[in-house]
This record gives C-alpha cells, structure tokens and sequence, in this order.
C-alpha cells in the first residue's frame, strides 16, 4: 500500500514538473512579444510623427474676403495617430495603406462671422452646385428633372413664393425628387429697393408659403435678379437664411443657343462654383452636357448647402 502511495505522489510530482515548464515558456514568450510590439509601436509612432508633417492637410478658415465676400472655410485632414496604431497592432505589421485620417475642422467658420452674401464654395472643394431659380414657367422642369435623376445630381431649387403657391404640387415633386429647396423671395422684386417691412414680408412670406407646400423650411435665400443690399443680407439672417449669389451664370433668360448658353458658363467651372440657371429651353437641352464636361473635370456636384459646408469631400481619381 505504502510502496503504491509513494509511486503515486511521485507520478504526481514529475507531472506537475512537467507541466509547468510549457507554461512557464509560453508566459515568458507572450510577455516578450508584447515587448517587441511595445517597441516596433514606438517606432511607428515616430514614422507617424515624421509622415503628419508631409501628409497633414490643415483646415482652411471662413473669411470675409473683399471680392467674393463669405467665403467657406474647408475641413483639415489629418493622420489619426491612435487609430493607425490600432490598426496597424491588429495587424502586426507598418503599411500606409492602413493610415486612418480624421476631418479636422477649422477655427473660425463662415457662420460664427458677421452675415455676408455667398457667392461660392471654398476655392480648395473639388464640388460644384446647380442652382436653379424658379419663378415663371413649368414647361422645361420635367426634362430638368429627368436629366438630373438620370445623372444622379441633386440641385437646389430656389422658389418663389408666387409660383410655389400657384404651383404647390410641382413644388412637392422637386423636393420628392431628393432636391434641396431655397427661398426667391415671394414676388421678385428688387429686393434693395424696398422698406425694411417689405423685405421681412418677402422672406418670411416665401418661407411660410413653401413650408406649407413642401414641408421643407428653407435655409437658402437668392435674391432675385441677384439684387441686395446689406439690409437683405442681415434680415435674411435674422430669420436664419443665408443668402446666396453665383459664381457663373448661364444668362439663360436671354434664350441663348445651347452653344452659347454652354459658352458662358464652361470657362469658370472650377472647385466651389456655384452655376446659375433657370427652367428654359436652352438650360433643358443643355444641361447634360454641362453635367458630363463637369464630371469629367473631376468635379463632384451637389447642393449649394454641400458645396458651401466645410466637409471635405474625396477627390475624384
């Protein structure tokens, strides 16, 4: 019995002998492969730290600038240190292609500066808007439409008040369309040559009327005929309206030939261009072509509320 218990606590000893040794070296090895990654971490922290200084986009202020007047700012881009190092952990092994970047957005945007007309993106934005005014006529709207669901590109639709109120379910079909609605002022007059009252009755008028027809509170304000003064400007504002301009216009209420039409506008196509319009015959016929020689200069098109936020967007390869 003795001879039976000694063998058995000796079995016992020489197991657990053996056992510990694989354990003990597969401690060991894990704590000294978190030292080597600790250690290649370090080092592709510092390759981090030597690649922001080339590969860091900063961010672009908003600025009241003396010709163009409330110019966007544009969102920085920067390398993302703690995310790339996770990833780059996850994966055991340095590769830039695995280098995470964050928006960085910039100190001062154009809404914290005194109310100013906007007549473009940021000149960095590789983006482009229609906008197209809308106060007479429904005879070319449906060719517009189709073009721009063909082409997959949202505009921005300026009403006026007047006619969305006469034509409240062509409204709908527009916003229902995926696009972005604006205010035109309800009666299209020259908006600096009227009182205080009248500019205020205009623009809250408009907002009410399209509100009511489309269930969209418009954020947008063209003046008509491009007409403003300082006072359009910050009653606008006071009712949260930022008023917009244009950077290239078609002239197309001059029932220009599509040849020309495209002539007046091609030349200044460019990042954060903002390309006036209106439903005519000549922007119907037109208008595809404008969207294919935009696309093929790389430009993405979206609404005017897009293309004058300070969100980056990719660049087209």
């Amino acid at each position: 019995m003795k001879r039976v218990a000694v063998l058995v606590f000796l079995f016992f000893l020489l197991y657990k002998t053996i056992d510990s040794v694989p354990v003990t070296l597969y401690i060991s090895s894990k704590k000294a492969d978190r030292a080597a990654l600790e250690t290649v971490a370090g080092e592709w922290q510092s390759k981090l730290q030597q690649l922001k200084r080339t590969k860091d986009i900063p961010p672009v202020n908003g600025r009241i600038d003396p010709i163009w007047k409330g110019v966007p700012g544009y969102n920085g881009l920067v390398i993302d240190e703690a995310g790339t190092l996770k990833k780059m952990k996850q994966a055991g092994v340095w590769n830039e292609a695995l280098l995470v970047y964050k928006e960085v957005e910039p100190e001062t945007q154009l809404e914290e500066l005194e109310p100013a007309e906007v007549y473009r993106g940021n000149m960095q934005k590789p983006m482009v808007s229609l906008m197209i005014n809308v106060a007479w006529g429904n005879e070319y709207l449906p060719a517009i439409l189709e073009t721009l669901a063909k082409e997959k590109v949202r505009a921005t639709f300026f009403l006026d008040g007047s006619w969305t109120k006469k034509y409240p379910d062509e409204a709908k079909k527009i916003v229902e369309a995926g696009h972005e609605i604006g205010s035109h002022a309800y009666s299209h007059p020259n908006m600096s040559k009227l009182s205080l009252t009248r500019i205020e009755q205009e623009i809250t008028k408009t907002s009410t009327v399209i509100q009511e027809a489309t269930g969209v509170v418009p954020s947008l304000f063209a003046p008509p005929s491009g007409d403003y003064d300082q006072r359009v400007v910050d009653m606008a504002a006071r009712y949260q309206l930022r008023t917009i301009l244009w950077t290239a216009d078609t002239i197309d209420w001059r029932k220009p030939s599509s040849e020309q039409w495209f002539r007046n506008v091609s030349p200044k196509i460019g990042n954060g261009v903002l390309i006036l319009m209106h439903p005519t015959e000549s922007t119907a016929n037109t208008l595809p072509r404008l969207i294919q020689y935009i696309k093929g200069k790389k430009l993405l098109l979206g609404t005017v509320s897009e293309t004058i936020s300070s969100k980056r967007v990719p660049a087209i390869e």
